[in-house]
């Protein structure tokens, strides 16, 4: 037996993975939630929490102990690596947050320890480079001393129906007894809704397809509203009409950012050409992702130059803060160079706009500008009216309506643009 007891929990990563995880865990468990960040630690112990994941009275329920003093995981029995997987600058896997993370656990692991990943990872990472990483520094053997296992983490940020509590947790353990510990622990939050995947490089993978697969078909999509454009229809009208048949996957254009949809194919591509498989479908729709914000400008950029720009929408995606890998920001960052260009996000945090754009998040219009650049719809912005929209713009003024949110409204007297 691995335990005799109630394991108590290390949480390793106190993002939007790791936070709402540790929280929800620690109404069963002792557990200890380790990030490196003092300001984030800081905020978290005052009941705040930027990522807007889990509110101040959620956080009051729990009983997380935070803390940036990796000593403070020293006594706990089962640790969940939820730590950041980005890309580098040549769009390849930089797992120095997860080697960084390893290296901090070996120093305190003990003989009968398991380890969870939850890091988006390509198929043998967890066990022949986290593993290896585990035993260098700590002197133990992975599978004999200590044990691993992985649960592909399922967090939608904004996404308040698929929570933890209600999605299938796949987990898969380094051996059944691992699985069986697994199954208890993440049962006790999702009302024990588990799959146990056939091994860890399985659920692995299985994680790296469930992204990729959603970035292809939206890859498709934004390729069809291209040829739609040429055709003089709209790629909207096409696929209410393609949703009547029984077997079709909708889907809706747009940018494609963030740290997981745009991020976990070059990990499954990485793979593929490290064992000299040419993953062409995978970077194509990747390429095709990537060329939508330089398709978008362009678009933006035949209004005349020195316009004033009202942009909407800074986020990687609706209803959430986060900023990184952001499309929208991408497009704005185009359109510095030739217009006036003013921006607003009801959610976006003001000093890190102002850090990746050189001006200042706004808050109250100014009209009349001569276009609105709806970027991403947010509540606040997908509900506006037809006179709330045109209230902004100079007469026969120009709208740019990214997702075509707005695109039942008559723009006859006005210059309006979807994909």
């Amino acid at each position: 037996m691995l335990f005799n007891h109630r394991p108590s929990i290390g949480v390793i990563g106190l993002g939007y993975v790791g936070l709402p995880l540790a929280v929800e865990l620690s109404l069963f468990f002792d557990v200890v939630g380790f990030d490196i960040s003092l300001s984030r630690i800081q905020e978290l112990k005052q009941g705040q929490d930027r990522t807007l994941e889990v509110s101040k009275k959620r956080l009051q329920e729990g009983q997380v102990r935070f803390s940036n003093d990796p000593q403070s995981l020293s006594e706990q029995s089962l640790y969940i690596v939820t730590v950041p997987t980005p890309i580098d600058q040549n769009s390849e896997p930089d797992l120095s947050l997860l080697k960084h993370a390893c290296q901090t656990l070996a120093s305190m692991v003990r003989s009968g320890n398991i380890i969870i990943f939850e890091s988006t990872v390509y198929p043998g990472v967890s066990e022949e480079l986290c593993g290896k990483w585990l035993e260098e520094k700590s002197g133990l053997r992975c599978g004999v001393d200590f044990f691993l296992g992985y649960s592909p983490e399922r967090v939608n940020p904004g996404d308040q129906q698929h929570t933890l509590s209600n999605v299938t947790k796949v987990i898969a353990g380094q051996t059944p007894e691992v699985s069986d510990i697994m199954s208890y622990v993440y049962g006790k939050i999702n009302e024990n809704n588990i799959f146990v995947a056939k091994n860890i490089k399985v659920a692995e993978a299985a994680k790296v397809l469930e992204n990729t697969q959603r970035d292809i078909n939206i890859a498709c999509i934004n390729e069809m509203a291209q040829i739609c454009s040429a055709a003089g229809i709209s790629v909207y009208d096409v696929l209410e009409a393609a949703e009547t048949k029984w077997n079709f996957l909708s889907f809706r254009p747009g940018l494609v950012g963030g740290h997981c949809i745009g991020v976990d194919p070059y990990y499954l591509a990485f793979f593929a050409k490290q064992n000299s498989i040419s993953s062409k479908v995978i970077l194509a729709g990747r390429h095709i992702n990537e060329e939508m914000t330089k398709m978008m400008s362009k678009k933006i950029k035949n209004i005349p130059k020195k316009s004033r720009l009202a942009v909407l929408g800074l986020t990687f995606k609706e209803g959430v803060p986060d900023l990184r890998n952001s499309k929208a920001v991408e497009v704005v960052q185009t359109l510095q160079i030739d217009y006036q260009v003013e921006v607003f996000d009801p959610y976006a945090l003001p000093a890190e706009v102002e850090n990746i754009l050189e001006i200042p998040l706004k808050s109250n219009f100014t009209p009349p500008y001569d276009a609105v650049v709806l970027l991403v719809p947010h509540l606040l912005y997908a509900q506006m009216n037809f006179s709330q929209i045109t209230s902004l713009l100079k007469q026969e003024g120009y709208v740019f309506d990214i997702k075509g949110v707005w695109r039942s409204f008559d723009w006859k007297n006005f210059k309006y643009w979807t994909l």
